[in-house]
């Protein structure tokens, strides 16, 4: 089930249309919107470079994406250190 990303979303509003958005970072309008309604997650390197877009964590920007990888390592007994 997708969670939409609302920070996101607010973040993307502050900056423009998803189509500047998507210029910006070199990716597509779809792109973005996928990002935006939870549909896609953005690899590593393209998570971090909106991140500093944004200039918000990449922890706040995509909470469904770090609380997955929290729950796995917690269910395989995976120490993280913050």
């Amino acid at each position: 089930m997708a969670h939409k990303r609302h920070y996101f979303k607010n973040c993307r509003k502050q900056k423009g249309t998803q189509s500047k958005v998507a210029e910006d970072n070199n990716i597509s309008t779809v792109y973005v919107r996928m990002i935006e309604n939870g549909t896609f997650t953005p690899g590593r390197d393209l998570m971090f470079r909106l991140a500093n877009y944004f200039k918000q964590p990449a922890e706040v920007l995509f909470p469904d994406y770090f609380d997955r990888l929290i729950n796995h390592a917690q269910s395989d007994k995976i120490i993280i250190y913050s």
